[in-house]
């Protein structure tokens, strides 16, 4: 099984930012895919960020230039760096993994489409005007 923890939600003004950390334990593999989604209330979960073991990343449209996703595999910890937070990026953040056999460098789809396995249980960033 596998652990997903996430930490680093807080309450920040408008223009500030916040660092999410998500430490992984358990059985987890060297090649996998990982993200981070939010949701806020009354609204669906949306994706923002996508690492694969290979170092690819993709954002949300809303989100590149000021969020910046990252892993340490040797501490098992992915990271969102949040920038200029606006209003609209208020909600629970939730990083999830998908861990597939092979090697770290062979090529993982990661994006919204993937059917992540293992979610966190979710930190809380409020941003206020």
């Amino acid at each position: 099984q596998v652990q997903l923890v996430e930490s680093g939600g807080g309450s920040v003004q408008a223009g500030g930012s916040l660092r999410l950390s998500c430490a992984a334990s358990g059985y987890t593999k060297s090649r996998y895919c990982m993200g981070w989604f939010r949701q806020a209330p009354g609204k669906e979960r949306e994706q923002v960020a996508f690492i694969n073991s290979a170092g690819s990343t993709n954002y949300r449209d809303s989100v590149k230039g000021r969020f910046t996703i990252s892993q340490d595999n040797a501490k098992k910890t992915l990271y969102l760096q949040m920038n200029s937070l606006k209003p609209e990026d208020a909600g629970m953040y939730y990083c999830a993994a998908k861990y597939i056999n092979g090697w770290p460098w062979e090529s993982v789809t990661c994006n919204a489409a993937t059917e992540f396995g293992y979610w966190g249980q979710g930190t809380q960033v409020t941003v206020s005007s």
